[in-house]
């Protein structure tokens, strides 16, 4: 069976990498669409984002399957997006010190204008009780400014973490396993 080409509607570098080590064949098409969810709860966001993303690539990519992505980290029920300066870093770490959190994934496929499945991902992470300092030389490695919950896994701020409970990947950014199954169910074989 011939593999299927999709589209990314992320420019994500950390998708891309993930993506391209299980071999899926795809091209990225940025998705410039603001994040504006709806939803009473929070919890529902990244779904919503993922969503959102995915439907505004479709409808320039006509006849292309789409995947839109959307990662957040959550505290106590309380979304912490990317940090907005390198103070505002800090503050995220210090208030995950410590502490357990849910990073949530949302996943969606889109294919000529129309989401034809959404479906989110959720691990629990926990930080360790780490210095100040160490937080703070975390930050001036520059590393958490463009991550959800100012941390990347999979680089630095491995440092940081004692366990997690649940996909590593998609506190990356990729839930493969869903993402994988959502794919399928579309009878997408990529």
């Amino acid at each position: 069976m011939e593999k299927t080409r999709i589209v990314l509607a992320s420019g994500s570098p950390r998708r891309r990498e993930i993506l391209s080590q299980i071999g899926v064949d795809f091209r990225v098409v940025v998705s410039n669409e603001e994040e504006k969810p709806t939803s009473s709860n929070p919890l529902d966001f990244p779904r919503e984002n993922a969503a959102a993303k995915a439907l505004s690539v479709s409808k320039k990519e006509p006849g292309q399957y789409v995947l839109g992505f959307d990662t957040l980290v959550f505290l106590d029920g309380r979304p912490l997006g990317k940090p907005k300066s390198p103070e505002n870093a800090l503050e995220m770490l210090q208030e995950l010190n410590g502490k357990s959190h849910k990073v949530i994934t949302g996943v969606a496929i889109a294919k000529d204008s129309q989401v034809l499945d959404t479906q989110q991902e959720e691990t629990e992470v926990v930080f360790r009780n780490c210095s100040l300092q160490e937080l703070k030389d975390y930050v001036n490695s520059k590393d958490p400014m463009d991550k959800a919950g100012a941390y990347g896994i999979q680089t630095r701020g491995a440092r940081l973490i004692r366990s997690i409970s649940g996909c590593y990947y998609n506190v990356v950014g990729l839930p493969v396993a869903l993402t994988l199954e959502m794919l399928t169910r579309q009878k997408v074989n990529v």
